[in-house]
């Protein structure tokens, strides 16, 4: 399917992502292995920002059952298409935020994993290393909902991926209550969008963070540490580290 979708020119905004996150044995592996302490058989998860699938179809090789909700026309389709036949993958195509009301996203054509639905993070992108050349060339309104809307349709979740490039406060402002545990991207472009993340979630009672860097499958702090000393670490962290993810459980 992969193939297919990579041959319709249709898709051929998403080739550069569709070739980078799929058809890798290698990094699928290593995908699997550093979330299979965090996602079990039968669990559910929630892929908020799936964009082309690659951690989804992780959390499916664990045998969790999986909502994807992705904002972008187009990688909702090659979603759709991907799992057709998977009646353990829901794809919704929304954007998470702190309300269920219709949501503004800005597009990056050429590069369309940073398309984004803050403001901000396109201006905190101008002109900052490792930015230049991104373009958001297009802006459209998609349906918004939140994570206590997805709980009430779906369930709990033992895990929640956010990824929504410097949305994630946004996101985490429509969560009221801990879940199992959770992860949000952090860009260095954006460090004060992390810190308000870091809050929220403490104000939830999520107690015990750690940080992966990039893409890297293993976390670059041992062991689970309290929010203030993640805090401190991201600010630490040069601009060249781009991004990450920060893992907190209750």
């Amino acid at each position: 399917m992969i193939e297919t979708l990579k041959a319709d020119p249709a898709m051929s905004g998403l080739r550069r992502s569709l070739d980078f996150y799929h058809g890798d044995p290698a990094r699928d592996a290593a995908l699997d292995r550093f979330y299979a302490p965090l996602v079990h058989a039968g669990d559910l998860v929630f892929d908020v920002g799936a964009h082309v699938g690659d951690r989804l179809g992780s959390f499916r090789r664990l045998g969790a059952t999986v909502v994807a909700v992705e904002p972008q026309p187009l990688c909702a389709r090659a979603l759709r298409e991907l799992y057709a036949d998977d009646g353990a993958v829901t794809v919704v195509e929304a954007a998470c935020g702190r309300t269920a009301g219709p949501v503004r996203l800005h597009v990056n054509s050429a590069n369309p994993t940073v398309s984004t639905a803050s403001p901000g993070f396109v201006r905190a992108a101008d002109g900052a290393p490792g930015w230049a050349g991104e373009t958001w060339d297009a802006q459209i309104e998609v349906p918004g909902t939140t994570l206590d809307a997805l709980m009430a349709a779906y369930g709990v979740p033992a895990f929640v991926k956010v990824d929504v490039e410097g949305f994630e406060d946004a996101v985490l402002a429509g969560l009221s209550r801990p879940v199992p545990a959770l992860s949000f991207e952090f860009t260095t472009i954006a460090r004060v969008a992390a810190a308000r993340c870091l809050d929220r979630l403490t104000a939830l009672g999520f107690t015990r963070f750690t940080v992966a860097i990039g893409d890297e499958t293993t976390f670059a702090l041992p062991g689970w540490r309290p929010a203030a000393e993640v805090a401190a670490y991201l600010g630490t962290l040069p601009d060249e580290a781009n991004s990450g993810d920060v893992y907190a459980r209750p």
